[in-house]
């Protein structure tokens, strides 16, 4: 074969790379949007966020907005690494379609046949609660998230355990109840059934075949990542507010995955396609139409006037199923400190949306996933920043106005006893321990977390106080009880039930 000049392949070369890098023409249905989501960064005060559209097996539109990095002014890209919260529930369930497939499960038989370590409060439970339960979450068990959200202990079998000690709130199977705790306990089923982490399975399942190569299982990990974007919160003056990273590795199962939209794309690309990806099987087909049918209602009210033709709210197995705008919708949000994630697949249309965001609690996702979902279903428009910014701007409910009754100080009612009295380490069974010591006069509580200042309101009633952004309002009230002869023998906080969470004082040696 004839040699060609040594210049003539350096040249072919670079035409070659010039070729490649060149983008595709933008599809005409989104022209214009970087005006219109630059003004939604601005209203909503977010620091940034990313979004892809996929549609059949290719992503057509795929974009970054505002800053991974706010205080130095690093731009989002398509590459850059979100956490995407409960997003992680749909890979979790589907390492369970695949084990089915393989023989190894049934969705159908109690989820004890499995894993044995797994207690429920109730025989009736213990024998009845299969994995299809666990996955549409239809157990009656509510979500008693305080526990692993400011309560973490260092392991996920501790966390399993405490399930035993989760009361019912309604019978099995006769309302929908989400729990990240069942999601908790099937990727340990994973585990038991394969021998490997779940981590590992997850890798081995779906990061490797789906090419999925910036996205990680551990914010320990998503740290190291170059292209990563930071968490933040917007204060109560509109300033964006930056947060630490929340580690949630304890239940992971139910929430730990990071991605950015690209890699995201090509898990959407896969469940548009029935559960291949470049032409080889990552899901069962089977497994794909089932987990996204409706498995479980959520509620039962008729649509609204404003926007009749949004109706209907069900679960599959690890997503929410709605009607938007006349079509069949699948999607899960995730939400975790700092980060508000929205992934959607429209499986009749082939079109799928993820928008990743890092601000905290965010609808800024919402209204992004609305203006994509009109464009690339070809819909009239509806003024969804609109909608959202007269919903901003409304006044609150005159409820919202009114002081809560206990917030106030409860004055003439000075505490009598001596903070030492308090002091010691209390314990229960749903959410483990913690100490409150006394420091240069003043009371604290060391949770798992933090150390907060208790603030007298009245009688043995205190307000835990904090700098940082863990401790919850619902929570923050820590009301110090005695036995006969008046001594302080254990505490009630308000947690995940109606009730106080009782904490008993452990007696000391």
């Amino acid at each position: 074969m004839k040699k060609l000049p040594l210049w003539f392949c350096m040249a072919a070369l670079l035409i070659s790379r010039a070729h490649a890098q060149t983008p595709a023409k933008e599809d005409p249905r989104f022209a214009g949007l970087d005006k219109e989501f630059n003004k939604i960064l601005s209203t909503w005060h977010a620091a940034g966020f990313a979004v892809a559209v996929v549609e059949k097996d290719k992503i057509i539109y795929a974009k970054g907005f505002g800053y991974r990095d706010y205080e130095h002014k690093v731009p989002v890209t398509p590459h850059t690494v979100f956490a995407v919260g409960s997003n992680t529930k749909a890979f979790t369930a589907g390492l369970l379609g695949i084990l089915r497939d393989q023989g190894k499960l049934d969705f159908e038989q109690p989820v004890r046949n499995f894993l044995p370590e797994l207690v429920f409060a109730t025989n009736d439970l213990n024998e009845q609660v299969t994995l299809r339960d666990m996955m549409t979450h239809r157990t009656g068990i509510q979500r008693y998230d305080y526990s692993w959200l400011f309560f973490p202990p260092k392991s996920r079998d501790t966390l399993l355990y405490r399930i035993r000690y989760f009361k019912p709130h309604t019978p099995l199977r006769s309302r929908w109840e989400y729990n990240n705790f069942m999601y908790l306990a099937q990727g340990k089923v994973a585990e038991k059934l394969t021998g490997r982490s779940w981590e590992e399975n997850i890798r081995q399942y779906f990061f490797d075949p789906l090419g999925m190569s910036h996205s990680d299982l551990s914010v320990t990990d998503m740290e190291k990542e170059q292209d990563k974007a930071l968490p933040y919160s917007v204060a109560l003056d509109g300033s964006i507010k930056k947060l630490p990273y929340r580690n949630i590795d304890v239940i992971a199962p139910a929430g730990s995955i990071n991605s950015s939209v690209l890699d995201m794309g090509n898990w959407v690309s896969m469940w548009l396609n029935s559960g291949k990806y470049k032409g080889k099987t990552v899901l069962p087909k089977t497994y794909v139409r089932e987990a996204l049918g409706l498995q479980m209602a959520i509620w039962y009210n008729l649509p609204d006037k404003a926007h009749p033709d949004l109706h209907f709210n069900g679960y599959g197995l690890g997503w929410f199923l709605r009607s938007y705008r006349g079509h069949y919708q699948a999607e899960h949000g995730g939400n975790i400190d700092g980060f508000t994630a929205l992934t959607c697949l429209f499986p009749s249309d082939s079109i799928g949306i993820v928008v990743l965001s890092n601000q905290g609690g965010s609808i800024v996702p919402d209204i992004v996933h609305n203006i994509l979902a009109d464009r690339a279903l070809r819909l009239g428009k509806i003024d969804w920043y609109g909608e959202a910014e007269k919903r901003l701007h409304a006044p609150p409910p005159p409820a919202a106005l009114q002081v809560r009754k206990d917030t106030v100080i409860i004055k003439g009612t000075d505490v009598h006893r001596s903070p030492g009295e308090m002091t010691g380490t209390y314990t229960n069974n749903l959410y483990g321990s913690f100490e409150v010591f006394v420091k240069d006069d003043s009371l604290f509580a060391r949770l798992p977390l933090e150390t907060v200042y208790l603030k007298h309101r009245g009688y043995d009633i205190f307000d835990a106080t904090s700098s940082t952004d863990f401790t919850v309002g619902s929570m923050a009230v820590i009301h110090f009880l005695m036995d006969d002869n008046g001594a302080i023998n254990r505490l009630g906080i308000r947690l995940d039930d109606e009730e106080p969470a009782v904490f008993v004082k452990q007696k000391r040696n």
